[in-house]
């Protein structure tokens, strides 16, 4: 065997590595003459290209995981609501005595159809199961005013179902069953989804059992206006995947598998799927039945603020130098909000470090706490970054745990003292004012602001809890037709009394 001598080797390798080195080059002058040809040609405009982390990730649409993870916790829900007709005698619907004490210290006599006489109209949607000894998720519009709920299981086995708690202000409902070792869907982030990215809708549509379809993440935060109450929380994750009716309460899911969101509405001008739908984020559903679970109802903190986004004509005026955040363009009195130091014309930018860019995802931040939970609220005033520290209160302005599911926003009204010079006036012993009306019962049955209150079903009215106890008293009625019969009296003198049927 011929060996080469070391000074030819090394001849050999030094030769083997130049023409490497000159190979290289030459592929990198064409790759980059290409590529400057690519990048400027017609008019001369760069051309920009998406970089991807993962490509494997970014183009990965197997959904079989996710859709077995999911589709077995995925409910079908059917309910039967009675259809209110009115039959009322003796003045209801004809008219009052207008004798007021006789109205004040005695409720009309009214009569009722009786039970099997009761059309019922049925109605369905989806739930999500969420702990394997029953309780299930879904939408407040699902379950609202219905008299019987069925579950079925994707197994096909049926069980009927009570409400645990309903909170309209999210337009989410926590309901159970009586059953064991239920298959459930484990929660994931809803605040770490990026637009963009894969989801699956499960539900029932159409009655069609066990659908899934897919879509991406099209944007975070909307604020579509469709839940009727002035506490609303609208913050809803928008995708693209095909949901229709049905498909209410049922899951948004990642491609883990992971429940994000329950879809809640559709963006439709026909009532069918029309290209968007949005869900509600999990971050606002964990809250929500965490609390129906343990207090029967929504902990909800209020911050005190009136708020909106910021346009370009409202940046202009206010001499803003940012087009993100809530505006606060009123203050509520003792609030947590006054409390803090927060001020009218502020723009609130940050709650506990978390960047908020719309009305809609303050709502959301805030949704997420509690009544006597401290947060720290960054702001822009004068164009000037100030952090303060705010202790956030319920509704009626305390940190006291609401122990009942009130459903007082439905009327649609804020209320006030009566001041002495009504009490005076008329002689009045009790009573409460009428504040504002806004979209509600109050304005459907026509009460104007000024109106004071003094009895409701024959309760007397002091304060605002007052009216809290009537009307839970008369939605926890085993009668079919749940009706406030309202009597007062206006500042001119004018004696007015109202009928509200709870179940319009």
């Amino acid at each position: 065997m011929n060996v080469l001598p070391k000074t030819k080797m090394l001849g050999l390798f030094v030769g083997i590595v130049l023409v490497s080195l000159a190979t290289n080059l030459t592929a990198n002058f064409i790759t980059k003459k290409q590529s400057d040809n690519n990048l400027f040609q017609g008019n001369q405009t760069p051309v920009s290209y998406a970089k991807f982390a993962s490509a494997s990730k970014a183009f990965d649409t197997d959904f079989t995981v996710a859709a077995e993870l999911s589709i077995h916790a995925v409910v079908h829900v059917k309910t039967k609501t009675p259809v209110q007709v009115q039959q009322f005698g003796n003045g209801f619907g004809g008219g009052f005595n207008d004798e007021i004490f006789e109205y004040f210290f005695g409720p009309q006599q009214r009569q009722a159809p009786k039970q099997n006489d009761i059309p019922m109209r049925e109605g369905s949607g989806s739930g999500v199961i969420i702990s394997t000894d029953g309780y299930i998720v879904t939408n407040n519009h699902v379950v609202d005013k219905s008299k019987e709920i069925e579950v079925t299981l994707n197994d096909k086995r049926t069980f009927k179902a009570k409400v645990i708690g309903a909170d309209p202000n999210t337009d989410l409902a926590l309901i159970k069953i009586e059953a064991e070792n239920l298959p459930v869907i484990i929660f994931g982030n809803s605040d770490s989804l990026k637009v963009g990215e894969w989801v699956l809708a499960v539900g029932n549509p159409f009655n069609l059992t066990s659908t899934v379809t897919a879509g991406i993440v099209s944007a975070k935060a909307r604020d579509i206006n469709i839940i009727e109450s002035k506490m609303k929380i609208e913050s809803f994750i928008q995708t693209d995947a095909a949901v229709n009716p049905g498909n209410s309460g049922g899951a948004l899911v990642n491609t883990r598998g992971e429940l994000v969101g329950i879809n809640t509405a559709i963006a439709s001008q026909t009532g069918s799927y029309a290209g968007y739908a949005f869900a509600i984020p999990v971050s606002i559903v964990q809250k929500v039945v965490s609390d129906m679970r343990q207090f029967g109802a929504v902990q909800r903190a209020v911050l005190g603020v009136s708020m909106g986004n910021i346009d370009e004509k409202l940046a202009k005026e206010k001499k803003l130098k940012t087009m993100e955040g809530a505006y606060v363009s009123d203050i509520v009195e003792n609030s947590a909000a006054e409390k803090a130091g927060i001020k009218k014309e502020d723009v609130i930018i940050k709650i506990n470090d978390v960047n908020i860019k719309s009305a809609a995802e303050l709502q959301e931040q805030i949704g997420r706490y509690s009544p006597g939970d401290k947060i720290s609220v960054t702001v822009l005033r004068d164009n000037k970054e100030i952090t303060m520290n705010a202790e956030l209160k319920n509704r009626q302005g305390n940190t006291k745990v609401v122990s009942s599911d009130l459903k007082i926003d439905m009327l649609g009204a804020e209320f006030k003292e009566m001041n002495n010079k009504l009490k005076n006036q008329f002689q009045l012993e009790y009573g409460i004012e009428v504040k504002s009306v806004s979209k509600g019962k109050f304005q459907q049955a026509g009460i104007k602001p000024g109106f004071v209150i003094v009895k409701i079903n024959n309760l007397p009215i002091r304060n605002e809890d007052d009216i809290e106890t009537a009307l839970n008293d008369a939605m926890n009625t085993a009668d079919q037709f749940k009706v406030l019969t309202i009597a007062g009296i206006y500042p001119n003198g004018k004696v007015s009394y109202y009928t509200i049927n709870l179940m319009d």
